[in-house]
């Protein structure tokens, strides 16, 4: 890292996997210096790696790194690069994020971190030896509605919470010809929808409401056969027809019964949590719904720029107002001037970019961290358990995580 005379510090950007992902995480980048220029942080995208030579020039050519390389060991053993975005497939995300740690490069990691709560612990424990910044990609939680949401419930504003309701269904794997890939294949991917969606629900929750306590939970594989894409090759959404068909080995769909912990801010509140990849209808309707004795509120992240609020019984606001997102909720006027028009997916990746670079340069901690994710890990390991045994099982509290905590106290902003 570099900082001018004019106080603009110069941060070397290495980047692990260039895939949808890895192209996001570059245009973030690329847009902090332009969204936030009082922040005075210049990103240099310095070295990229990617087994795949097509992918491999494309982070030179078209997202703008200097250079690349095929070994993700390259980018990590690079002395200009002081930060590192891991996008790789969750069965390496553990043995890179390690690597990271070990090499003392702050990193920006995709979730699940582990294939469950066993790796994300190892490599959280690395992180913490090694004293370098880490950031998960849970973007949800960055939408201006949801930011807002939380202020609304640490402030009391919906009255002492009674229940949440949350789900998140996607249809990427609703046709039955869609491509078995790693996601698929439980010793690459470890769980199925409990890590690659139920685990943004669980932190959106977390994140809003408190630390989850209690988990009940069910699991279903709707799709047991689908035809196998290559490794290296496609997306999970591609379709196959005519393909070799192999077994899916994790499942498709898991739903939670839970009961929040007492230290929360929703303190002993119950809810019900869904996933799916299976659903037909929803394209990504990722979203919570929160209950109060006071109002409730929902928001979905089809509708990003929406929360609905309704006041409390017998008030002139109750029933559901619809409250577009505007520039006093989150970092809404950052991106937009005022309210209907609308901020989209890549801009939460811009604003965990900015949370990521600021704790990196010891300023305020307002990113997610690895704690979070071993929070969320737990939750959805436990869920595992319960699944299979038919029981109630127990999540404990994580020290250093962003959930929110008493109302009296507000939210807390961990690093």
């Amino acid at each position: 890292m570099q900082t001018n005379e004019d106080g603009t510090t110069t941060i070397g950007v290495g980047l692990i996997s260039v895939g949808w992902m890895g192209q996001l995480h570059s245009r973030a980048y690329a847009n902090l210096r332009y969204v936030y220029p009082d922040l005075k942080i210049k990103p240099r995208l310095v070295h990229a790696a990617d087994p795949a030579p097509a992918r491999a020039e494309e982070a030179v050519e078209v997202l703008g790194y200097e250079r690349a390389s095929a070994d993700y060991r390259e980018v990590l053993n690079d002395p200009e690069v002081d930060v590192v975005s891991i996008c790789a497939p969750n069965f390496l995300h553990a043995e890179i994020g390690i690597a990271a740690a070990k090499a003392g490069k702050h990193f920006w990691i995709e979730k699940p971190v582990g294939r469950g709560e066993h790796e994300t612990r190892a490599v959280a424990d690395a992180a913490a030896e090694a004293g370098v910044v880490t950031s998960i990609g849970f973007n949800y939680r960055h939408a201006p509605a949801v930011e807002h949401l939380r202020k609304l419930i640490a402030e009391g504003e919906l009255g002492r919470i009674t229940n949440v309701r949350g789900q998140m269904f996607a249809d990427y794997s609703s046709d039955p010809r869609g491509a078995l890939s790693w996601r698929f294949v439980r010793g690459l991917a470890g769980n199925g929808v409990l890590g690659d969606l139920m685990g943004h629900l669980v932190d959106l929750v977390q994140y809003t409401l408190g630390p989850i306590a209690e988990v009940s939970a069910l699991t279903s594989t709707v799709y047991t056969e689908r035809p196998e894409l290559p490794m290296g090759t496609g997306t999970h959404f591609a379709v196959i027809e005519d393909g070799e068909m192999k077994p899916v080995e994790n499942e498709d769909y898991a739903a939670m019964l839970v009961r929040l912990s007492g230290d929360a801010v929703a303190a002993d509140a119950v809810g019900t949590l869904e996933a799916s990849r299976v659903a037909v209808g929803p394209r990504a309707s990722y979203g919570i719904e929160v209950y109060g004795t006071g109002g409730s509120a929902y928001w979905d992240f089809e509708r990003m720029n929406e929360l609905h609020l309704s006041g409390g019984l017998g008030t002139e606001n109750q029933g559901y107002t619809r409250v577009m997102a505007h520039p006093g909720m989150g970092d809404f006027g950052r991106f937009q001037p005022g309210a209907g028009t609308s901020m989209g997916y890549d801009d939460l990746k811009v604003i965990e970019a900015r949370k990521f670079l600021q704790a990196v340069l010891g300023r305020e901690h307002l990113n997610s961290n690895i704690q979070d994710a071993v929070s969320a890990a737990q939750v959805v390991t436990a869920a595992e358990r319960s699944a299979k045994a038919r029981s109630w099982e127990s999540s404990a509290p994580v020290a250093g995580t962003t959930a929110a905590v008493r109302a009296e106290r507000g939210p807390t902003l961990a690093g």
